[in-house]
């Protein structure tokens, strides 16, 4: 594996995919809202204990988990009967980049290389997040999973972007905080991968990021790829 203070060679590097949360926003809000403030109110909505909604909600997560469903939030709100576009709208406040993430796209943007988005987050979500962060704005294009029909983890991503985004695998990073992910994405053909290790400001970590992460180079946040 490359060392970090020489990875990437950016004279190598034409074009850099880049996951949204966890990667370029902080994780800390999606932790938040998804970990402790749905199950609350799926807890309240129903009479329950908050263990107790946290075991009934456990088994829906587990099938759906790695799925489009999976980051779906037509689906939940349909499934948990929740309305979670206005649960996000809510908590927007709490929607902050991660550190060094926006000077990242900036040296991006005068080093002359393509930045895009690459994020199975939902349109409407990120809509809202852009609307917080102005992070589109910095980035020369942007694809979200949910019009493809398939998410990350899946070949068929790669195939529905390859279509969409003209890139040689050989001269892109891509950079995300799933394992999985970027598996997925190494399976695809591209060549640096980074994988970042700090994605909640807050040292959470999502519980559904496991995997094998050691044939990734591993960075705190985007901004450690500048060293």
């Amino acid at each position: 594996m490359p060392q970090l203070s020489r990875f990437p060679d950016w004279t190598r590097i034409d074009t850099v995919l880049l996951d949204l949360d966890g990667t370029l926003l902080d994780l800390a809000f999606d932790n938040r809202l998804w970990m402790a403030e749905m199950p609350r109110r799926y807890a309240a909505a129903r009479n329950l204990s908050l263990a107790a909604a946290q075991a009934e909600l456990a088994p829906k997560f587990r099938h759906w988990r790695g799925k489009l469903e999976w980051y779906c939030i037509d689906f939940w709100s349909r499934e948990l009967e929740l309305d979670l576009a206005a649960l996000h709208r809510e908590m927007a406040g709490g929607i902050y980049w991660l550190a060094g993430a926006r000077d990242f796209l900036l040296a991006l943007r005068r080093m002359g290389k393509r930045a895009v988005l690459c994020t199975n987050s939902h349109p409407a979500i990120l809509a809202l997040k852009h609307e917080r962060t102005q992070v589109l704005d910095l980035l020369d294009a942007a694809y979200s999973s949910h019009p493809f029909g398939a998410p990350k983890e899946d070949p068929r991503f790669w195939q529905q972007l390859r279509k969409r985004e003209q890139f040689d695998p050989q001269r892109t990073l891509f950079v995300d905080d799933s394992p999985t992910v970027l598996a997925s994405g190494a399976r695809a053909g591209i060549a640096a991968l980074a994988i970042v290790t700090e994605p909640d400001s807050g040292g959470g970590l999502s519980p559904y990021h496991d995997g094998d992460r050691s044939g990734f180079v591993p960075i705190r946040g985007v901004s450690d790829l500048l060293a």
